[in-house]
């Protein structure tokens, strides 16, 4: 069944108040509704579950979706609820359920209600589940966190590996699996596993332009190197993570004597002081947060400016995921690790005691981190190429973004070892891994080379000229090339490529960049390249951000309350020194600027006066957005309590465009009392409820408040929300 093009926006509109698709999700969500195995790869924050629950809301039947958190499974239920008159839309069914409540889901699936089912894995394969699902219509599976069924994926669970056989029992319906996050091996894996191998693939980017990469030597002096790097971006929010709790509390400690604002976060802490230290980095009482990995699971903060590996992580998945959390508001976002190779081997070590498959997993996985941080290439070009996406520095977005393409490392020609090492590999058959082929290069014998007589061959040690470490280079960038890959059956064996072959035909030019060696004891750190985020002046910044927040807490109001940060970004780029100048800048209108301006405008005028500024000749005026007779219309018809319904179909508006207009008007300064409106939806306790969480909130984003909520409120509840506290509270 393939719907027409304006249904499926119709539907988009009708169950989640969206006016158009996020990025790939028209394209799957049209796969799954033409009955094909669907496989999505987005990065946190695409818009994954709609994919699945927005076919599902269509379709006739029940959707099963299968994932491993329960804690989300009740979230999106709730969500799904509120946005269906029926009940009956969404349910769980898992061990928490009771006799009568098993019973609720049964009947309401036999009688059509049910659209989306979420299932934990280890609930599909119970036999009573299993068989009273086969006799019922279902629409298609979908497999959320799908690398979970694989053992290479950060987060392998041993009861995905049955769902294959289970799903064949319900007859020949559609797979769908999705995961934010997966290598080339772990996609194959999850294609092989369910056996989908003809399935539509959609992967969007995991390309972060707007991230500064950078790994520095962890010399003894790391803690003074990381101060000295806080001083340096005073005032903004960032993340330091440490493998210890132990570690986590020591570097805290440091940090609070040296001045620095900061509370320590992991699982060791009892959850009143965890929840406590996240609302004070939140609300902004505190600039760092020092954690190890427990914590950012559930953070959405959009400005965080800095993510501090302290110590490096045990797969480069957990470093994307963790550098993630910096500028998710598009802004700077600055990425450091620190790397040691004893810190490798302390992890080696703590991997010694599991069983061997396990560990030979996790060591594969640990050096990829190793040849990240050693490698002189471009780091997000290496990134990219691990997760399967090819990237040019010269052309790519933020192709200059990180250390290694800041301050380039020395060049030099390398055809002939490319050619030397090529047919190495080409040679011995595909046998070997990287360190086999750099020892038969050097002329090194271990057991695995004497089982296979490689030592007896010709170019057993025709590259001892060289060091191993020079070998081990060259592979990583020969491999990012394309010249040779990683072999995805036995992962880590080298295979030579077409290009490869194609180069020892005739070989050309290799530039071969040196790599880092990192000695623990040198204490010359990197010089930060850090980029600014566009701000003429990050100086008048800072000082606007300090009065900002001591204008919030003397009105005891969260800071974006004031002015949110594009706001006073365009100020330091403008230097308004008059109320009417302010009034033009971006987001800030006529009713903002006279209510909060005086202070600002004034401390502006003294910058620009004691810093001898020349200011931009004339101040650009940025349009609100709202048409000025819509506006008036909006402000009368509010004031004479009209249904906001009436108001929309007068100006032929849906309620979003509406909703979206009288945020414009109330950010920019003016009041709009809709209180008689919202009245109507919900109740005084409810109204408190949501008021206090924007008034606690370090951000006025929906998704963060969805999220807090729990399906609680839907969408247009909580705008009208935010447009009534900003219209009570800031204006």
């Amino acid at each position: 069944m393939n719907l027409p093009e304006i249904d499926i926006h119709q539907q988009l509109r009708k169950y989640f108040g969206f006016s158009q698709f996020k990025g790939l999700q028209e394209q799957v969500i049209r796969s799954i509704l033409a009955k094909h195995d669907v496989f999505v790869i987005m990065p946190t924050g695409g818009g994954k579950s709609l994919c699945y629950q927005l076919p599902a809301l269509i379709e006739d039947g029940t959707a099963i979706v299968v994932s491993p958190l329960i804690a989300l499974m009740k979230n999106q239920v709730d969500a799904i609820r509120g946005i269906s008159a029926e009940v009956g839309v969404a349910h769980v069914l898992n061990s928490s359920l009771t006799k009568s409540e098993i019973q609720t889901v049964k009947n309401d699936i036999m009688a059509g209600k049910t659209k989306l089912l979420y299932v934990a894995p280890e609930s599909l394969i119970k036999e009573e589940y299993a068989d009273f699902l086969k006799t019922q219509k279902l629409s298609f599976v979908a497999i959320d966190e799908a690398h979970c069924i694989s053992e290479w994926g950060h987060d392998f669970r041993p009861e995905y590996r049955n769902l294959r056989s289970i799903i064949k029992n319900f007859g020949d319906i559609p797979i769908i699996g999705l995961t934010a996050t997966a290598t080339p091996k772990v996609q194959e894996d999850i294609l092989k596993n369910l056996d989908i191998p003809d399935a539509d693939a959609y992967k969007a980017s995991f390309n972060r332009p707007n991230l500064y990469y950078e790994v520095r030597p962890k010399t003894k002096n790391v803690e003074a190197d990381i101060i000295r790097f806080i001083r340096s971006h005073k005032g903004k929010s960032g993340i330091i993570y440490c493998l210890s709790r132990k570690k986590v509390e020591a570097i805290a400690q440091v940090l609070q004597v040296n001045g620095i604002n900061a509370v320590p976060y992991h699982a060791g802490l009892d959850a009143k002081t965890r929840a406590k230290h996240q609302d004070m980095f939140l609300m902004e009482d505190v600039e760092v947060v020092v954690a190890t990995i427990a914590f950012g699971m559930g953070i959405d903060k959009p400005d965080v400016r800095f993510v501090i590996h302290h110590d490096i992580p045990k797969s480069l998945e957990s470093y994307y995921q963790e550098t993630g959390r910096a500028g998710r508001d598009g802004g700077e976002g600055h990425c450091l690790a620190y790397y040691s190779y004893k810190d490798v081997e302390k992890l080696e070590k703590f991997m010694s005691g599991k069983p061997v498959a396990e560990q030979e997993i996790g060591f594969a996985l640990l050096q990829e981190v190793v040849s990240y941080a050693e490698t002189s290439m471009s780091r997000r070009k290496f990134l990219l190429h691990y997760f399967g996406e090819e990237f040019d520095p010269e052309t790519g977005d933020g192709g200059d973004m990180d250390d290694n393409m800041r301050n380039p490392r020395k060049k030099k020609e390398a055809k002939d070892d490319v050619k030397l090492l090529l047919e190495v590999v080409r040679d011995t058959k595909h046998l070997y891994k990287a360190k086999e082929i750099v020892f038969t290069l050097i002329g090194k014998v271990n057991a695995v080379i004497k089982a296979h007589r490689t030592d007896m061959q010709p170019f057993f040690g025709a590259g001892a000229d060289q060091e191993e470490r020079h070998w081990m280079a060259l592979i990583r960038q020969v491999l990012v090339e394309g010249y040779l890959s990683k072999d995805i059956e036995t992962y880590g064996i080298l295979k030579i490529t077409e290009k490869g072959l194609d180069f020892i035909k005739s070989p050309h030019s290799f530039m071969m960049t040196e790599d880092h060696e990192y000695d623990e004891n040198e204490d010359d750190t990197v010089v930060t390249a850090s980029k600014s985020s566009g701000t003429a002046d990050e100086a008048l910044m800072a000082m606007l951000r300090d009065l900002r927040k001591k204008v919030a807490k003397k009105l005891g109001v969260p800071p974006f309350v004031v002015f949110q940060d594009p706001s006073l970004e365009d100020m330091a780029l403008k230097y308004p020194v008059s109320v009417d100048e302010l009034s033009n800048v971006h987001g800030v209108g006529e009713g903002k600027a006279k209510k909060y301006g005086k202070d600002f405008v004034e401390l502006i005028a003294r910058y620009v006066q004691d810093n001898d500024i020349t200011r931009p000749d004339d101040l650009v005026v940025k349009s609100t957005g709202a048409n000025s007779a819509n506006k008036l219309y909006i402000i009368q018809s509010v004031d004479r309590k009209l249904s906001l319904d009436d108001i929309a179909k007068a100006k032929g508006m849906n309620m979003d465009a509406l909703l979206k207009e009288m945020e414009m008007i109330v950010y920019s300064g003016t009041k709009l009392n809709i209180k008689y409106w919202i009245d109507d939806l919900l109740d005084d306790d409810q109204q408190e409820e949501i008021q206090d969480y924007f008034m606690e909130s370090e951000t006025d984003r929906i998704e963060d408040a969805l999220k807090e909520f729990e399906g609680d409120y839907d969408i247009e509840e909580l705008r009208l929300m935010r447009i009534k506290f900003i219209s009570e509270v800031a204006n």
